[in-house]
């Protein structure tokens, strides 16, 4: 199971990752370089590979859904397109950082003098999309969610993650990460895995140590 959900996630950063991340603007990134972008500042930060993964895929809703619907942003709700697939194998503590980092902008445009202006064009149409500033007790009601400060900071490397021909990681190394991070949060998915494995290997004459 972890291996296929990774190897889909792979496929979808492959095959789906050229789109551009902030389409109509001259001389940006792709998909898969903000990802891996977000990730790595999340890695330099001291994040843990929890987190990191988090971060390289906050975005992976946009590789979900249809390439015409992402580029108009028709009915915006990329934060929850790939839950799904990754609810299979990873639990809250990477799911509710991916799912908040659109209201953790909200949170941000409403408290933050010049946040807004700073931002780049995705990002401005994700906040309108989203509904806009929060009000002052939309604000605090969202501080108080789980998950919403490990958000925010999801949200700053989203927003800094954008820099053409910034040197990262590749995808192999992230999704190693991500790989320890089931294990950390999910040793009993881990262990499942780890059985089928070794199930497999009987099956086909390996020997298995003891």
């Amino acid at each position: 199971m972890i291996e296929q959900v990774l190897e889909d996630i792979r496929w979808l950063f492959v095959h789906r990752g050229r789109r551009r991340y902030e389409p109509g603007r001259k001389g940006g990134i792709t998909q898969l370089e903000h990802a891996l972008q977000a990730a790595a500042l999340a890695e330099s930060c001291g994040a843990d590979d929890v987190l990191v993964t988090a971060a390289l895929l906050h975005d992976l809703g946009h590789l979900v859904q249809g390439e015409r619907e992402d580029s108009l942003g028709v009915m915006d709700l990329h934060q929850y397109r790939a839950l799904p697939l990754l609810a299979t194998v990873f639990d809250d503590t990477v799911l509710g950082p991916i799912r908040l980092h659109v209201d953790a902008r909200r949170l941000l445009a409403a408290t933050e003098p010049g946040y807004v202006e700073a931002l780049g064009i995705g990002e401005k149409r994700s906040l309108a999309l989203a509904g806009g500033p929060f009000s002052s007790d939309e604000a605090t009601r969202f501080i108080g969610l789980p998950h919403a400060r490990e958000a925010i900071l999801i949200c700053r490397w989203d927003d800094w993650a954008r820099a053409p021909g910034r040197a990262t990681p590749d995808l192999d190394h992230f999704l190693f990460v991500a790989r320890r991070a089931v294990m950390v949060a999910q040793p009993e998915v881990a262990a499942v895995e780890a059985g089928r494995r070794l199930v497999r290997r009987s099956a086909s004459g390996e020997r298995v140590a003891a």
